[in-house]
């Protein structure tokens, strides 16, 4: 025992100060919000659009260019391909939005993820009990999730914890684009949760489909099935997006 109390105190403290601290730094190859200039599509230039591999780059309404986050699996093709720079990858982490329609980023900018009403924060603001479903996905966002769990992020700290059984929690956090082998578990899980609960979807599969998106064999994400509560972009998620998304809806950062 005295030797696990030594080492303990000279390992220290090992848990990350984020949302009090610094954030932690993030890997050289991250790519975060992206920043659309539709000035300078210049000539109805196209190189981005035929560059996406899911479709993510639309015009809208106005022949303005857009970026659908979630549909876009930030590989970073549409950067590299325009030769005006309408499209760059920032290194923000703050991804996430309580509207579908807050993920397609203009020129205007980008609404970030608001907290959930003042009854259920009251709820559900000390302790979120999470149940994980993959519903047909690769088994990345489900291990980017997962990291949050460890002693480096503790979100249990938070009073945020995944939980084995949907009649212990509070809410589902889907990942993967939900397989027709999927859907019945998927909505058997998401019935066994006791009202009142939320929804989030983790990953471009399980907002849009991802790269999977418009075949037969998916739901082109949760949203087509389910009510989403919080919508978190990435090819995957980082670990950091997830935790900032859960932390807003919880209005525990402004």
């Amino acid at each position: 025992m005295l030797r696990i109390i030594r080492e303990r105190l000279l390992q220290g403290y090992r848990t990350m100060r984020y949302p009090r601290g610094k954030a932690p730094e993030l890997p050289e190859r991250f790519r975060g919000l992206p920043v659309v200039d539709a000035d300078k599509r210049v000539g109805g230039c196209t190189d981005c659009r035929e560059a996406c591999p899911t479709g993510a780059i639309a015009l809208d309404t106005d022949r303005r260019l857009v970026l659908d986050m979630g549909r876009c699996i930030f590989c970073g093709a549409c950067e590299a391909a325009c030769p005006q720079g309408a499209i760059r990858f920032t290194r923000d982490y703050r991804l996430t939005a309580r509207r579908r329609a807050d993920l397609i980023v203009g020129s205007e900018g980008f609404s970030r993820a608001e907290a959930l009403a003042a009854r259920l924060r009251r709820l559900l603001g000390r302790s979120l009990r999470l149940r994980q479903v993959s519903a047909g996905g690769c088994g990345a966002c489900e291990a980017d999730a997962n990291v949050l769990s460890t002693v480096g992020w503790d979100m249990g700290r938070f009073g945020i914890q995944f939980v084995a059984s949907p009649r212990h929690a509070d809410g589902l956090l889907v990942t993967g684009p939900v397989t027709k082998n999927m859907r019945l578990a998927l909505e058997k899980t998401w019935e066994a949760i006791p009202e009142p609960k939320i929804l989030i979807a983790s990953g471009s599969c399980a907002i849009s489909g991802g790269i999977f998106a418009g075949s037969p064999e998916t739901s082109d994400g949760v949203g087509n099935i389910l009510p989403v509560d919080l919508f978190v972009p990435g090819c995957p998620p980082h670990p950091l997006t997830l935790l900032d998304g859960l932390l807003r809806l919880l209005g525990k950062i402004p």
